[in-house]
């Protein structure tokens, strides 16, 4: 039963939030020290809202979190650490989807493509490559403009429930990575 990390764990789910049987939710279980960032709408997600909600759980964390955030939430954090007021330990990014792909939903534009800088904290990039939310090469092209490692997960889908990854514990040693 491990984690237990020197930094608070925030659980950042992207679209329609993470049910169940998802990875991130599974270690909420797991973890009970592991908080995820509630958001007021998960199915109509806008970039300011969810950006404010992100700086308010990293205001109100004890130390410096580390962000475990997938999908759409892995844009949410590129956009967010070009402003944040906060300092953060680490982000676990996981399956970041490509705005430009098309089929790309609507409802999801206040997102728009991600920022192209370094982010300045210790990350790592997770990416599939039969993802159907984004290209192959889109994860590492993620990783190399937000200074991030880049790990594949190979073939994975959205590495999300329909992934069935259970509790997912390659995800967990990249967290325990982190937090070293």
């Amino acid at each position: 039963m491990e984690p237990r990390t020197k930094s608070p764990v925030l659980i950042l789910p992207g679209y329609g939030g993470s049910g169940p049987a998802h990875w991130q939710s599974e270690w909420e279980c797991l973890y009970p020290e592991f908080h995820r960032v509630e958001q007021s709408d998960w199915e109509h997600p806008d970039l300011a809202e969810w950006s404010a909600r992100l700086e308010e759980a990293v205001a109100a964390a004890v130390a410096p979190p580390v962000l475990v955030a997938h999908s759409l939430a892995c844009l949410l954090v590129a956009h967010w650490a070009t402003r944040m007021q906060r300092v953060v330990a680490a982000a676990l990014l996981v399956a970041p989807p490509d705005p430009a792909q098309a089929g790309f939903p609507s409802v999801l534009a206040s997102f728009g493509l991600p920022p192209r800088t370094p982010l300045p904290f210790p990350s790592i990039v997770v990416g599939s490559t039969d993802d159907p939310y984004a290209a192959p090469a889109f994860g590492p092209a993620c990783a190399a403009e937000w200074g991030s490692e880049f790990i594949s997960a190979g073939a994975a889908g959205h590495i999300n429930a329909g992934s069935g990854l259970g509790a997912w514990p390659a995800g967990l040693a990249l967290l325990r990575r982190l937090t070293r």
